[in-house]
């Protein structure tokens, strides 16, 4: 992409997890909840479908491989299906995103007076994740924050999962921001790459699990987390 004023940009949509919220934080603790509900309590078996999804249950981490990083709630119901024969897909799905929304939450930084300062400048603000919607709105809920976005997209609400772009261009088109002036916010490759795709500017941050080398080739920029947006935008 061209250089460019980041004080044209109109609009900012985040990605949730990694972006907004501290990706270990919340999914480390999600991933031994059910990968236990999910065994029963039968340990080895929680370690042996951890390894299936690339978590080690032993040392309570994913590892930077793990599609599920990025991945949507339904990839991991296809991965786990066969090793689940009592519980149809949909059962599956269900637990997942129960288990999902009752996981505990850290923000990567303070969000409540970062999204004011963007929302107060004129910007318009967007939530766009490969979760599914109703843990979204759960996370956003328990940071109290779900009423500073314009729009929210969970991997279910009909627009498709990142890397393809349809959350993106959704979210241009409700707050009627061209996607050349909208700017799309991520720690994983899929963000940055949806938001290439939509012809959306990019900012990578480093609270998920993806290192700065993986990220630069498609990101404008590169910060530490989002905490840095506000200077970079001109705001202070």
């Amino acid at each position: 992409m061209s250089v460019f004023d980041p004080r044209e940009i109109g609009a900012i949509l985040f990605d949730k997890d990694g972006t907004l919220f501290d990706f270990g934080a919340t999914w480390n603790a999600w991933a031994k909840a059910f990968l236990m509900r999910l065994s029963e309590g039968d340990r080895d078996r929680a370690v042996a479908l951890g390894h299936m999804i690339g978590f080690d249950l032993n040392a309570g981490v994913f590892a930077p491989d793990s599609f599920v990083i990025a991945g949507t709630p339904e990839e991991l119901v296809e991965t786990l299906a066969l090793e689940c024969p009592n519980l149809s897909d949909a059962a599956l799905l269900a637990l997942i995103n129960e288990e999902a929304a009752a996981a505990p939450i850290a923000e990567a930084v303070p969000l409540a007076p970062l999204l004011d300062q963007l929302s107060t400048a004129g910007l318009r603000l967007g939530v766009a994740t490969n979760d599914a919607e109703a843990p979204a709105f759960a996370h956003l809920d328990a940071a109290g924050v779900r009423q500073c976005f314009d729009f929210i997209a969970g991997s279910d609400s009909g627009y498709g999962a990142k890397p393809e772009s349809g959350q993106l261009l959704a979210f241009c088109a409700a707050v009627g921001v061209d996607p050349s002036r909208a700017l799309m916010v991520g720690d994983s490759t899929h963000d940055l790459i949806a938001a290439r795709a939509a012809g959306m500017r990019t900012v990578a941050v480093l609270t998920g699990l993806a290192l700065a080398q993986e990220l630069e080739p498609h990101a404008d920029m590169v910060f530490p987390n989002i905490g840095y947006l506000p200077h970079w935008l001109g705001l202070n």
